[in-house]
């Protein structure tokens, strides 16, 4: 069951980068501009929606249990997880740091990209196959 939970979170991420994204271009591009984190915000929405995808990919193959990933699925379950909460923390705190001009926020944001990274590595290692 739990591969079917990665595609559903990585739809319900997908939901939201595009309402997010769109709140973003439309209601806060005004105070975005004002408060000089325009960037940040498109940061924080590209790399949500990148990892998106990276989630659902990964619920795939955790479903069709197939080649390779079958034989890493501890290590594929790993990486989605790590790409899920990596994706919350990163594009999260960027988020909050746009709404709340809350500067300190972007301390926290570095623990989220470590997660994603380590993710990417857990996910190229479970291509390998090898045990």
């Amino acid at each position: 069951m739990l591969r079917n939970n990665f595609i559903f979170w990585g739809a319900i991420l997908g939901g939201f980068a595009v309402a997010i994204g769109a709140f973003g271009a439309h209601a806060l591009k005004d105070w975005l501009i004002s408060i000089g984190q325009v960037e940040t915000f498109q940061t924080a929405s590209k790399y949500h929606f990148y990892h998106t995808f990276s989630i659902i990919l990964m619920g795939v193959l955790l479903h069709l249990n197939i080649g390779n990933f079958a034989k890493r699925r501890k290590t594929l379950t790993w990486a989605a997880n790590l790409h899920l909460f990596g994706t919350l923390i990163f594009s999260g705190t960027l988020y909050l740091l746009c709404l709340t001009n809350i500067k300190w926020l972007g301390a926290i944001t570095p623990i989220g990209g470590t997660l994603l990274i380590i993710g990417w590595v857990l996910f190229a290692i479970s291509a390998l196959g090898k045990k």
